[in-house]
């Protein structure tokens, strides 16, 4: 079974709402899901967003670069949440989202990976790298990134706080 890395964008009162009543997230997060096409892939511009696989090199790359937001797992666990996978949905707050914009704003994709091998990544036990081929590619973590970057920037943008969670 695959893990993916998961957002949900939300205005500041429904932020608010999600931290006090994480059934209402729930269903918040399950009305927008039913709007994403067939596959899956979240609607661009809309309100969710997904890494896919690639939310643990994500963390150990922005780790590695000195972001300090918590983007992949968020930073205030929604009191009384249930699990919504691998554990209860996390909050970033509107702040913490401008302020993770800002640094990522600061790092290219291609310098997000550089001067990192799959093969470090492997060795660190980074899903989905361990267990791989230790000649492949950054490529997939680096379009993560872009698209984690731009979705971000737009979050910082519309002065908006996220859910993030690992389903």
């Amino acid at each position: 079974m695959s893990m993916f890395g998961q957002y949900a964008r939300l205005a500041p009162a429904e932020l608010e709402r999600a931290i006090q009543d994480p059934d209402w997230a729930w269903d918040f997060v399950e009305e927008h899901l039913a709007a994403v096409p067939g596959d899956g892939t979240p609607v661009a511009g809309g309100r969710l967003h997904s890494t896919g696989k690639m939310w643990h090199a994500l963390e150990y790359l922005l780790k590695l670069r000195g972001v300090e937001v918590n983007v992949v797992h968020g930073e205030e666990e929604l009191p009384g949440a249930d699990d919504w996978g691998y554990g209860p949905p996390r909050a970033i707050s509107p702040e913490q989202v401008q302020a993770a914009a800002r640094a990522m704003a600061a790092i290219t994709p291609e310098g997000l990976v550089e001067g990192v091998a799959p093969a470090e990544l492997a060795d660190a036990g980074i899903y989905p790298y361990s267990g791989s081929d230790p000649e492949g590619r950054l490529d997939d973590a680096a379009l993560a990134y872009q698209d984690l970057q731009a979705f971000f920037q737009t979050t910082a943008r519309l002065r908006q706080g996220l859910l993030v969670w690992i389903a």
